[in-house]
């Protein structure tokens, strides 16, 4: 790869870019199918992640689903968070619903990110951030096609929200910010690669993201589980935690059942 004068963004988007366009090539191939082909997948778009990281920004670490963590990394500043493939299932199931994430955390913070959507054609990046659209009314929450979380379902039926189940986190959170969708509330469980570039992108166009306590997201943690966020627009924001809030306090003081 050429341009290691290029800035993060660039290179994050070029390496996403590429990433994507091998796996789109290697499904078309036919050499693959049904698990076989996520972990193919998996594997080929992690080799070139990296293999792009360690000639372009050779002084960085990189923390990735697809490869052994190297705890070294706690002690850099500048850390590269990539998921080579998120969504392996709906990949693997011929859906267009799947993304690659490269991001760029320093010290902890977000800070530089792409998500792919190869079969979209698309790359969001924090480099062009797209205008938010208009807010769908009735407003629409994107969901997890297999296990929605309790609290987003409860919320979607308070605030009269329609449900959009969908596959990988990278393109549940670029719903939100293209305006598929409004809302991205998760608290099944996620880890760092899941969630860092979608945040990245997300809050360069404009949106407010954080757990759903309303803490902010860390990232190059130790423990790189990050059980949930919530992706929204900020002057939704305030309301959306406090239902939160109340829906888990609510359900905290039921009694449990026999």
């Amino acid at each position: 790869m050429n341009g290691a004068g290029n800035d993060d963004a660039a290179l994050a988007r070029r390496i996403a870019d590429a990433a994507g366009a091998v796996l789109v090539t290697l499904r078309q191939s036919g050499l693959f199918a049904g698990k076989a082909l996520g972990a193919a997948g998996d594997r080929v778009a992690n080799a070139l992640i990296l293999q792009a990281l360690a000639d372009e920004r050779p002084d960085d670490a990189v923390l990735s689903e697809e490869s052994v963590d190297n705890p070294e990394r706690l002690e850099r500043r500048r850390v590269w968070i990539v998921d080579p493939l998120d969504g392996t299932r709906e990949y693997s199931e011929g859906r267009d619903d799947w993304a690659v994430h490269v991001a760029l955390a320093i010290d902890g913070e977000p800070a530089i990110g792409a998500v792919a959507l190869p079969k979209l054609g698309l790359t969001l990046a924090t480099d062009t951030p797209p205008a938010l659209p208009s807010r769908n009314m009735p407003p629409k929450m994107v969901v997890s096609r297999s296990r929605p979380a309790p609290e987003a379902v409860a919320i979607a039926k308070e605030i009269g929200a329609d449900l959009l189940p969908m596959g990988s986190a990278g393109a549940k959170a670029m719903a939100v910010v293209r305006g598929e969708a409004d809302i991205y509330l998760h608290s099944g469980g996620q880890y760092e690669w899941d969630s860092c570039a979608p945040i990245a992108v997300a809050r360069a166009a404009g949106l407010h993201v954080s757990r759903i306590d309303g803490s902010a997201m860390e990232y190059n943690c130790a423990d790189v589980y990050l059980p949930d966020l919530l992706i929204c627009r900020k002057e939704e924001a305030s309301s959306l935690l406090a239902a939160i809030r109340r829906i888990a306090a609510t359900t905290s003081a039921a009694p449990a059942k026999p």
